[in-house]
């Protein structure tokens, strides 16, 4: 853990979240109490809900699409952009076996290259998720 986000002892904001790419765009989703904020799709474990019993569980809820060979990508240490405390994200990179759809709490899904002038991306998106898939090759420059 980082030690600056864990310096009042508590316990950081657990997230599970899908980098889906195709053809070199990342999928990414806002919420409608903040439709202006795009995020990974996933979110929070149910209590003893493995990671990816998650993913699939929140993918399903709120895309409609179950995920393809989901592999572990990162855990990444940031603040969460709309409940602004600690947040502990562990992506996984996958494929989803069908269109997705936005649905449950969800506003609106674009598929984007990072580098969109009318884009706001959540932080741990921006600065963690983005420019690792670049490095990988995984999305367009």
């Amino acid at each position: 853990m980082n030690q600056q986000s864990m310096a009042d002892g508590s316990a950081p904001l657990i997230v599970v979240a899908a980098a889906v790419v195709q053809e070199g765009r990342l999928l990414v989703v806002s919420k409608q109490a903040a439709p202006e904020v795009f995020y990974l799709p996933g979110g929070k474990p149910d209590a003893g809900e493995s990671a990816l019993e998650a993913l699939a569980r929140e993918l399903d809820e709120e895309l409609g699409v179950a995920p393809v060979e989901p592999a572990f990508l990162a855990d990444i240490d940031a603040v969460a952009a709309l409940e602004r405390v600690p947040m502990r994200m562990t992506v996984f990179e996958a494929r989803i076996d069908r269109a997705p759809a936005p649905a449950a709490e969800l506003a609106h899904l674009r598929w984007v290259s990072g580098d969109e002038d009318d884009l706001l991306l959540a932080p741990a998106v921006r600065d963690h998720v983005v420019p690792m898939l670049r490095r990988r090759g995984a999305l367009a420059a």
